[in-house]
Parts: C-alpha cells; sequence; structure tokens
C-alpha cells in the first residue's frame, strides 16, 4: 500500500494570489496535458477564489490504423478546440522521457509539439513538468504509483471518483503541478527582477 498524503492549502492561497493583478483575484485556467499520440489526456483546472475546480478531463484518441499524419490533423484540430473552448492561461505539458521505446517517445513527442505550437499560438504561457516533478507535487514523492496519482487528484479537487482513465488523471496531475509550483515561480521572478 502507498501513503495518501494531502497537501496542505498553503501551496495555492497567499502566495498564488501574487500571480494576480492588484486587488484582483481574476480566474486562471490551467490545461494539463499527458501527450501522446493514440491518447493524449487533457484536464483543465481553474483556479478562482482560492480554490481548484476541475473544468474539464478527458482524453483525445487517435486510430492507430491511420497514417501518421492524419491521426496528428486529428490531435491538432481537438487540441486547437480545446484550447479555443477554455482559453487556458497557462498550458502545462508533461516533458518527454523515454528510456527503452524509442517509437513511443517519436509519437509523444510530436503530441507535445503540437500541444505547445496550439498553446502558444493561442497566447497561453507554455510549461513543461517532468513525470517525477509531478509525482512530486501531486502525491509527495516520484516514485508515485498511478494509483495513488488518480487518488490524490480526486482528493485535491474533491471529485466523487478517481478521474478515468490513467491519462486523463495525469492531465490533470500536471496541471496540478503547474499550480503548486506557480508560487514559488513568481517569487524568484521577482527576487531576480529587483537583483537587476
Amino acid at each position: 500500500m502507498f501513503p495518501i498524503r494531502s497537501w496542505p492549502n498553503f501551496l495555492l492561497t497567499e502566495a498564488f494570489a501574487d500571480l494576480h493583478t492588484a486587488g484582483t483575484l481574476e480566474p486562471v485556467f490551467v490545461l494539463g496535458i499527458d501527450p501522446g499520440l493514440s491518447r493524449c489526456g487533457y484536464g483543465v483546472v481553474e483556479y478562482v477564489d482560492r480554490q481548484r475546480i476541475a473544468r474539464a478531463i478527458g482524453v483525445i484518441t487517435t486510430p492507430s490504423t491511420a497514417a501518421v499524419p492524419e491521426r496528428l490533423a486529428r490531435l491538432q484540430k481537438e487540441l486547437r478546440a480545446l484550447v479555443a473552448e477554455f482559453s487556458p492561461d497557462i498550458v502545462a505539458i508533461e516533458r518527454v522521457f523515454f528510456q527503452v521505446n524509442v517509437s513511443t517517445a517519436i509519437g509523444v513527442a510530436q503530441a507535445a509539439g503540437l500541444a505547445m505550437a496550439e498553446a502558444s499560438a493561442s497566447g497561453a504561457t507554455v510549461v513543461e513538468y517532468t513525470p517525477n516533478q509531478v509525482k512530486e507535487a501531486v502525491a509527495g514523492w516520484g516514485a508515485a504509483p498511478k494509483e495513488q496519482m488518480q487518488l490524490m487528484v480526486q482528493s485535491q479537487l474533491g471529485l466523487a471518483s478517481p478521474p478515468k482513465p490513467a491519462d486523463a488523471a495525469d492531465a490533470v496531475a500536471v496541471a496540478l503541478c503547474h499550480l503548486a509550483h506557480a508560487p514559488s515561480a513568481a517569487a524568484t521572478a521577482r527576487a531576480l527582477g529587483a537583483s537587476s
């Protein structure tokens, strides 16, 4: 059995408010992407009034029998529609990392590239996180199994059940990872700006 650990709310309270325009707390939409050519997970998390709310969770699939250019075109169309519907401020993508299966890595990299291009074209900020960063931020340790990640996503967003399939839960975890990292990134940027 794996440990279940909830992150304290301070990760996403006062510190994150500094990322907003002074005096306002406008909603921030983060689109998390778990890239893949066959299965591309996505999760849209809204951060507003110090609350994290799941707005969309799912998987974009492409048929393995289709030619790669057709699959990429279909994935691009779906990603473009997703970005247009939610107008995310941030698109957080899980960084491609493979040690063994090069052919799978190519498809994942192609999907990640499409997500980056569509996000950037829409004006969203694009960030990447390694799988270990995502697991550390959401579950508290970098070796968390998929089942624990699903339970932690459920817990942090107050969902009735763990999000499925795992690709969708992983994408939401990437969005939550960004929300956990955003306060320290903003503080670092302010410190670097003050020192120059």
